[in-house]
């Protein structure tokens, strides 16, 4: 698994490919075991593969036309209901200060990080992508005020393979006992 948590890179160039529904069964169900506090499973993905509704995306999505190259855009939501009454009014976005809001974009982020893993695993290639707020993005999925879009992962073959970024040495990142 390490090399190809190595391997894996943000791919924005992808191949004008399908995408067998097998593997996008399959990673899906990465993102559907990832583990949640307490267990709630507070995400939800919306699979987008409409030419019209990738562009409203990508032009919600601070303009990025590279995005319009996959054939596939994975919508990653996060639900606050597993953590807060549906008897009380939420309306979620950039400035919420829900401590509960923190928790759900936490779990639904390692959903997400599952599906980029899984693709890189069955030679797919991905793209986390959240240049966007919430109030662009909601209405074109029609995504209610109390959810949380977390990202947009675009799906695809790639087209390019992007040089390694620098990594920080583990001398440098890990400490023991305390800070």
């Amino acid at each position: 698994m390490l090399k190809q948590i190595e391997n894996r890179r943000s791919v924005r160039k992808y191949f004008n490919q399908k995408i067998e529904s097998e593997k996008l069964t399959q990673i899906l169900e990465s993102a559907r075991l990832a583990p949640s506090g307490s267990n709630t499973q507070p995400w939800s993905f919306i699979i987008v593969e409409s030419e019209d509704t990738k562009e409203k995306l990508s032009f919600a999505d601070h303009h990025q036309k590279w995005m319009m190259t996959a054939p596939v855009f994975i919508v990653c939501v996060a639900d606050i209901r597993c953590r807060i009454s549906a008897d009380i009014e939420v309306k979620l976005d950039e400035n919420s200060s829900q401590p509960e809001l923190k928790q759900i974009i936490r779990d639904t982020s390692i959903a997400m990080e599952h599906i980029l893993l899984e693709a890189e695993h069955l030679g797919l290639a991905a793209c986390w992508t959240a240049w966007f707020e919430q109030a662009a993005v909601r209405p074109i999925l029609n995504i209610p005020e109390d959810k949380y879009v977390c990202g947009i992962i675009t799906l695809g073959y790639g087209d390019e393979t992007p040089k390694p970024q620098l990594r920080k040495p583990l001398e440098e990142i890990i400490r023991y006992e305390k800070w």
